[in-house]
């Protein structure tokens, strides 16, 4: 399934993978989603709820999209550092297929509008 995730000015299309996270995530949308900068890698914002767990992984690409199960956020990593994701690691649940530089320009306290598309 792909998506929409809407900066205001730009509109960036990513396409969610098929697991069950990344279904329980589709039934959160349309979502608003106010994001942060974290590490200067990813921009992570809080979802409105927990969803359907999947299996962590330690690492990720630029790129994608993972849950963080422990505090319920999305996150959208636009650098690859050599950071691991600490225990019980992030749930990849999809990735930027065009689009990725209007994330990265995106301040704190951005709202994401996420889509299908």
């Amino acid at each position: 399934m792909q998506i929409r995730l809407s900066t205001g000015a730009d509109e960036v299309t990513a396409r969610l993978y098929n697991n069950p996270t990344a279904r329980d995530f589709v039934s959160l949308l349309p979502l608003p989603l106010t994001v942060h900068d974290l590490g200067g890698r990813e921009k992570a914002g809080a979802l409105p709820r927990e969803l359907t767990n999947g299996e962590g992984q330690s690492g990720y690409r630029a790129g994608q999209l993972g849950y963080w199960a422990p505090s319920h956020d999305l996150a959208i990593y636009y650098l690859e550092d050599g950071f691991r994701i600490p225990s019980p690691g992030i749930v990849m649940i999809g990735e930027i297929e065009i689009g990725l530089d209007a994330i990265i320009a995106e301040s704190a306290g951005t709202t994401l509008t996420i889509t299908a598309a």
